[in-house]
């Protein structure tokens, strides 16, 4: 079988639990218009899934990529090395990546033209293990109404997993003012209710509490709305408008049934881009690095076991 050149191959072979090769491809279609607008322009990681192995995160794009796939090249500083990336670009390109059974996608939180520009802010919040989705939900409306107290506005999808992400369209800013910005919604929103959720970045401080991650910049990546995820039944992450999120689990998209077009897009239900206060911004940069304060109680921690060992 071949789609627009790309030849489809062993289509009936299971792909991840619950669905095939072929559900993947046949999404990955079907969802192209709205899907493809989330990664062009942007370099991208994949979570890919073989025959008889595990998933695995691709970066560097393998040797026998088509020379239609459009690449860059760039310094990657958590391997310290340059990484050959794909950009998808185009159905093409997406379909490619569905026959190499490419499931999620990842890709980086600026685009290519304008590498000091992060588009979004992101708080992806992450519910404690065994915790019910509407859980996340709540603390996302927490973050709403953070935005909203300093005239912001945001949009809400399910991460596909067990979480939501919350996205604020940004006008172009310094790429430490919109970490700090980020750090200062969260604060504000665990402030709201610190029953229900936490900027603890040590996972056995936060309590049974929902997460509330600020730590989405500078070269971190996020999943792509539309996006599959290496979970049971290939759930997607799928955009929710705000007044219908208290009625919907991760469950109800997935390859087979996620409503496209049938729903409005990421694309309408982001507002148009925002500048950042000048007071969150301060307030952020008053707030120190979670994974730096959370690096520094680890290696107090094991100072402390070696001392009690000795």
């Amino acid at each position: 079988m071949e789609l627009d050149g790309v030849p489809l191959t062993n289509l009936d072979q299971p792909l991840f639990e619950g669905a095939t090769k072929r559900d993947l491809v046949d999404y990955l279609d079907r969802a192209s218009d709205v899907f493809l607008p989330e990664l062009r322009d942007r370099p991208l990681s994949v979570m890919r899934v073989l025959r008889g192995q595990g998933p695995f995160m691709q970066k560097n794009v393998p040797k026998y990529t088509p020379d239609w796939v459009r690449t860059t090249t760039m310094w990657a500083e958590s391997s310290h090395r340059e990484v050959r990336y794909a950009v998808c670009d185009d159905r093409r390109t997406l379909l490619w990546f569905g026959n190499q059974r490419a499931v999620e996608y990842h890709p980086q939180l600026f685009r290519l033209d304008r590498p000091d520009h992060q588009t979004h802010m992101i708080l992806d919040l992450d519910p404690p293990e065994g915790a019910k989705f509407d859980v996340a939900v709540r603390a996302a409306l927490l973050i709403r109404e953070a935005l909203r107290q300093d005239g912001l506005d945001g949009a809400v999808k399910t991460s596909g997993s067990k979480g939501v992400h919350v996205f604020v369209p940004l006008t172009p800013h310094s790429p430490d003012d919109v970490a700090a910005a980020t750090r200062a919604v969260a604060v504000r929103a665990e402030r709201l209710d610190p029953a229900l959720a936490t900027t603890a970045y040590i996972k056995d401080e936060r309590q049974g509490k929902v997460f509330l991650d600020s730590t989405r910049a500078y070269g971190a990546t996020v999943v792509a709305a539309y996006s599959p995820r290496l979970r049971p039944g290939v759930p997607v992450s799928f955009p929710v408008p705000w007044d219908d999120i208290l009625d919907v689990t991760p469950a109800d998209f997935t390859l087979k049934t996620a409503p496209i077009g049938d729903s409005p897009s990421w694309a309408d239900l982001l507002p148009a881009p925002q500048t950042l206060p000048a007071d969150l911004v301060a307030e952020g940069h008053t707030i120190p690095v979670a994974r730096v304060v959370a690096m520094h109680e680890g290696k107090r921690r094991k100072r402390a076991k070696e001392a009690g060992d000795g």
